[in-house]
């Protein structure tokens, strides 16, 4: 067991370490290992934030980040949420990849300085069966290459439909039977590879009546309590800045003068402008004088957003409270207990008076 295996948990070699090491995951989950604790955040935080990063990853060991993973799948299954094992799914596939980013810039002097077991493009194409696929154009040097080509037929199943128009085939420089994409078209459809590893196998059958699920009762209880806390409000499609939530005015004027927000502060605010009806040309607009990346963005607003609408709402008011977020400033939650439902009464109240923001660009 090694720390590749940690940090790429869906990898073939870390499902065997996790075999050889004997492990009985009913009986770690009973003894509540902190195996437990680190797998209840990973589901928490994919869910909330898009990642699946730990707060604190120096709290855990390389075992126990490793073995968070299959107790984080099994939490996960027994959410009953085809949504949540989605966002779930998604968030890992995220943390890899951004994970691989980090272990590829990486250079001699970082690499002799950490124990870390740095993973590379090939690798991850062999373990996810696409080296057959994935070719690098030729480049000089020990560049990294700025250009790939990928079979036509994986290329369609990797991307999506739902994706930018420059995406869909008549766009694309089609080759031999192979299309062409540059470094961070690649990413991206790796991601959508890893979400889809990810997701096979899932949910697990046969939990509901099993002891482990009476052992995970209160992480299933915390997550439960979070799901039952983003309904949606229905439709909005008002953009008017002044009757914002206090909440959200505050990550806005944050973003504003450069601050970058922390990953649950761009969550709430991308979940928010999602959730009132702004798709994601208007919200790259919207926060173009802001610390706020477009691409970042785009990315955020792919994973709330799908052909049903919106499936994750801004957490609650509760929730975002626990978070530093929301003040109850002018006692608002006696108004409402999330900022859509805050948003939408004031609509409700005060459309007349107000404009809708995209009026003002026409």
């Amino acid at each position: 067991m090694n720390s590749l295996h940690a940090r790429y948990p869906f990898f073939e070699a870390a499902r065997d370490a996790v075999r050889d090491a004997d492990v009985d995951l009913s009986e770690l989950i009973a003894a509540e290992d902190p195996a437990v604790e680190r797998a209840h955040e990973r589901v928490r935080r994919s869910l909330l934030e898009g990642t699946a990063r730990s707060e604190t990853p120096d709290a855990w060991t390389e075992t126990q980040e490793l073995l968070s993973y299959p107790v984080a799948r099994i939490l996960v299954s027994l959410l009953n949420s085809a949504p949540a094992i989605e966002k779930y799914a998604q968030a890992e596939a995220k943390t890899a990849i951004d994970r691989l980013q980090t272990d590829i810039e990486a250079d001699d002097d970082e690499l002799r300085s950490t124990s870390t077991v740095r993973l590379d493009r090939k690798r991850l194409l062999r373990e996810l069966g696409l080296s057959a696929v994935i070719v690098p154009e030729p480049t000089t040097g020990p560049r990294e290459p700025a250009w790939f080509r990928i079979d036509v037929g994986p290329y369609l199943e990797l991307s999506s439909s739902t994706w930018r128009e420059k995406w869909k085939l008549v766009n694309r420089e089609l080759v031999d039977g192979q299309v062409r994409v540059e470094r961070h078209e690649l990413q991206k459809l790796l991601q959508k590879a890893v979400t889809n590893q990810v997701q096979a196998g899932l949910p697990f059958e046969g939990l509901e009546n099993n002891p482990i699920s009476d052992a995970l009762e209160a992480e299933l209880a915390d997550l439960n309590r979070l799901l039952s806390q983003r309904s949606t409000v229905g439709a909005i499609d008002f953009v008017a800045r002044e009757l914002f939530p206090p909440c959200i005015e505050n990550l806005l004027q944050k973003a504003e003068n450069e601050t970058q927000l922390i990953p649950v502060e761009s969550f709430t605010l991308m979940a928010f402008l999602t959730g009132i009806g702004m798709d994601a040309d208007e919200i790259v607009a919207f926060c173009d004088a802001s610390s706020l990346d477009p691409e970042g963005i785009r990315y955020q607003i792919e994973y709330l957003k799908d052909d049903r609408g919106t499936q994750y709402p801004p957490p609650s008011c509760e929730t975002l409270n626990t978070y530093g977020i929301c003040h109850n400033e002018d006692e608002h939650w006696k108004q409402a207990g999330d900022p859509l439902t805050y948003y939408k009464k004031q609509v409700e109240q005060r459309r007349d008076d107000v404009t809708d923001w995209r009026e003002t660009r026409s």
